[in-house]
């Protein structure tokens, strides 16, 4: 089992650094929003605060490290060059599905970066349709345990699955298995979709169960079919999943559907963010947090000082564009009244 999982793994990083992996046709909507420059902004840029909170703890930044990978000898470099950034730059930092982690022993350090983040919020991930696979609260503490996370988010990935080889379809009542966890796991638990959007109705359904976050992981970055097309030596599947190129739902429209449920919890949005002005313009619009993924893992394989590198240039790109709309922290930038909304009819 443990081969099988390191092989998957392994693909699903080489594949995401070398393949055409997005839809065709098909964006994450950030395009068609933009801001009314403010050429007198009467703020000072050093003064500019990025700080915010996430589950009560104190964040010097609204980013985050999206889930992208665990269970893998080349994770293990990854994920210590992702946590190492994280601390210093103060990201929170999500990590790659944790069923390797007790399914065998043999990469749990590739998932153990707590020594490297010590003050972060670290999130532990599980694929949800796990619960209807002999997984269950147990397996979810026993997780928490060895991560050391402050939080758990739970992945849906149905297409994924079905297109995977080794894939779980049976997604049948997985709502009051969530219930479950949510109300005797020891620490928060989230969820999140892994790039076909999660909108406002079943947001509100989870959040009805006990959900403490939603990332919506919206249509327009990463496209898992492809990438299980890609490794599929089956012809039939491999065809299929062309067909779901286009599938999904834009960050932005889930971020708006979300929103307009009202939901009292925080919102991540990720799924194709690529700078810090598309976080502005998430933030602007609804979102807490915003979760990059595929976008630094280029970095993330070879060196620590590319990751800070990339990290800081989208805190600059944030900074900058809250100067250049005269908002001096994130409470003033989710409230601005300078923001246009393209064709979007909102």
């Amino acid at each position: 089992m443990s081969n099988s999982i390191n092989k998957r793994k392994s693909e699903h990083i080489q594949i995401a650094l070398n393949e055409k992996v997005t839809g065709n046709d098909i964006t994450t909507g950030f395009e068609k929003i933009t801001f009314i420059h403010n050429a007198l902004p009467e703020i000072d840029f050093d003064e500019i605060s990025i700080a915010t909170n996430f589950l009560g703890i104190d964040c010097k930044t609204p980013f985050l490290i999206s889930s992208m990978t665990g269970g893998a000898e080349f994770a293990d470099t990854i994920n210590r060059h992702l946590a190492q950034a994280a601390q210093e730059r103060g990201w929170s930092l999500a990590l790659g599905s944790t069923r390797a982690l007790i399914e065998s022993k043999e990469f749990h350090s590739s998932f153990q970066v707590r020594k490297y983040a010590p003050d972060i919020p670290i999130i532990a991930n599980l694929g949800a349709v796990q619960f209807n696979y002999g997984f269950g609260v147990e397996q979810c503490e026993q997780i928490i345990d060895i991560t050391d996370a402050n939080a758990l988010v739970l992945h849906l990935n149905s297409i994924q699955e079905v297109i995977q080889e080794e894939g779980n379809t049976n997604f049948k009542d997985l709502l009051t298995k969530i219930e479950e966890v949510c109300t005797t796991l020891s620490v928060p638990v989230g969820v999140k979709e892994v790039g076909w959007g999660i909108d406002g109705k079943t947001a509100k359904k989870l959040y009805d169960v006990g959900i403490s976050f939603v990332d919506v992981a919206g249509a327009g970055g990463t496209s898992w079919s492809q990438v299980e097309k890609m490794r599929s030596k089956n012809p039939v599947k491999r065809k299929a999943a062309e067909a779901f190129t286009e599938w999904g739902i834009s960050t932005v429209d889930c971020i708006n559907s979300v929103k307009k449920e009202n939901i009292p919890v925080p919102l991540i949005a990720s799924g194709g963010m690529k700078t810090g002005l598309d976080a502005a313009k998430a933030i602007a619009i609804g979102a807490d947090f915003a979760g990059y993924g595929r976008s630094i893992l280029k970095e993330a394989t070879e060196s620590l000082e590319g990751v800070l590198e990339v990290m800081e240039t989208r805190e600059l790109e944030l900074r900058l564009t809250m100067f250049a709309t005269g908002c001096k922290n994130i409470e003033e930038l989710k409230q601005t009244d300078r923001i246009q909304r393209g064709d979007l009819g909102m």
